[in-house]
């Protein structure tokens, strides 16, 4: 995952498991100009898709990005969760969730609702990550982005960190937006095998990463969020929802 440089893995939403600190600023700070409410504080854990997520929330720029996360900007609506980025005043806001559990090698599996292209600025990352540095945080990631590059064919990508090392980084380009879409990855001791089909089960893109930087299972959880690179706004100025219709885990037999 990129934060604010040319793509560098922390973060992460360290993100995600990052405890996010609750917001306490008062309305009326001078860097809450207009006197606008600032966003409420973590609310806990909400449950979704059979698990239980921590939401990030911070009142000051943090990674991935940097960016300002709210709570505000992740609903559970019926069995779907909706991860927004929405301005509030003159701060844009990113969202970011963290499973509570720690699962382990096996499929990892998001579907993604039908949306249009993304605005360049804005990343989907759909990943796992550890606090703990060994294994490079035991990061593997589905990413969408055109990491601010509007003339990028490439919208999509396939990572095993650190995303710089030779080989670990496989873009694509995601051509089809108006059916909802599988993203999975089956992490097994030996390789990560990366999938992309749409709900009826149409290839649209695969790989597999076996090289040298496969990470040992340990303390990691599945994490999602949606944020602005380097933290700039969306180059078309408009908030964004994306719906997440369900994430599901397979243990490695």
């Amino acid at each position: 995952m990129r934060t604010g440089r040319p793509r560098i893995t922390a973060i992460i939403i360290t993100a995600l498991l990052v405890t996010a600190l609750p917001m306490t600023a008062a309305a009326a700070r001078p860097d809450n100009p207009g006197g606008k409410p600032p966003p409420p504080p973590d609310p806990g854990p909400i449950s979704w898709s059979g698990y239980d997520w921590d939401v990030k929330s911070h009142s000051r720029k943090i990674g991935p990005g940097p960016n300002f996360f709210s709570s505000a900007n992740v609903e559970v609506v019926g069995d779907a969760l909706h991860l927004s980025i929405t301005k509030s005043g003159n701060k844009w806001y990113a969202a970011e969730v963290i499973n509570t559990q720690s699962l382990g090698y096996g499929t990892y599996s998001w579907t993604v609702g039908p949306m249009g292209p993304l605005d360049p600025q804005v990343v989907l990352g759909l990943f796992t990550w550890n606090d703990d540095p060994a294994y490079n945080h035991r990061e593997i990631d589905f990413e969408y982005a055109k990491w601010g590059n509007a003339s990028d064919p490439n919208n999509a990508q396939y990572v095993v960190q650190p995303w710089d090392n030779e080989g670990n980084e496989h873009r694509w380009e995601q051509a089809v937006f108006d059916v909802s879409i599988t993203h999975s990855f089956t992490w097994s001791p030996t390789e990560v095998v990366f999938r992309s089909t749409t709900a009826s089960g149409a290839l649209l893109h695969e790989w597999t990463y076996s090289g040298p930087d496969v990470p040992q299972a340990g303390g990691e959880n599945a994490r999602m969020n949606l944020w602005l690179f380097r933290g700039a706004a969306p180059q078309n100025g408009l908030p964004v929802t994306v719906v997440l219709e369900s994430f599901t885990h397979t243990p490695r037999p």
